[in-house]
């Protein structure tokens, strides 16, 4: 499904109006691809991790119910939502079951994976939902960026048709933000 599919957006508009109907359509067509986004995240989760991709998306298929007021503008903001709601369910899991104290069973992520970049630092989850929070206060667009290039696997084109920005704009905002969350990273 493209980026930016009129048919979900409709559906998500519809929804936002409170058509219960809607939700109904609009759940078989992203399903496959919250799927993958929720795999992406529980990638950098710790080995055993009890809950499984499709318990995630159910997680947040749960939490999106929630919204009542919800105004969904299109597909893109709605998965990056969603993409924030899982970082959220899963450091929620991680603090219930004490892992998120620095330095005890913390989820890591090697930086080279996490931001395509060769330094052999190992960084939390917690750590990461935090910096990118800063990040967020500081340069919003620069953590849509990042939100949807890490978490849910946009290409910079992808990014600059969603933002209104070039895709160069994309790729040099990207890097900044890896510069500045990796800084911030090394700093704990």
């Amino acid at each position: 499904m493209p980026p930016s599919d009129p048919e979900v957006t409709e559906l998500l508009h519809a929804w936002s109006r409170g058509d219960a109907a809607a939700l109904e359509r609009l759940v078989p067509l992203i399903f496959d691809d919250l799927r993958r986004m929720a795999r992406r995240h529980l990638r950098g989760e710790r080995d055993g991790h009890t809950l499984a991709p499709t318990a995630l998306v159910h997680e947040v298929y749960l939490k999106l119910m929630e919204q009542r007021s919800a105004d969904w503008q299109n597909r893109e903001q709605f998965f990056a939502v969603a993409s924030r709601i899982m970082r959220r369910v899963l450091l929620d899991y991680a603090k219930a079951r004490g892992t998120a104290k620095r330095g005890k069973d913390v989820a890591k992520v090697p930086l080279e994976e996490a931001f395509e970049v060769s330094q052999g630092q190992d960084v939390d989850l917690a750590a990461l939902h935090d910096a990118l929070d800063r990040l967020g206060e500081l340069d919003p667009r620069q953590r849509q960026i990042v939100e949807l290039k890490f978490f849910y696997g946009f290409e910079h084109e992808e990014i600059a048709e969603l933002l209104g920005i070039s895709a160069t704009t994309s790729k040099r905002e990207w890097k900044a933000a890896k510069l500045w969350l990796l800084r911030e990273l090394s700093r704990k």
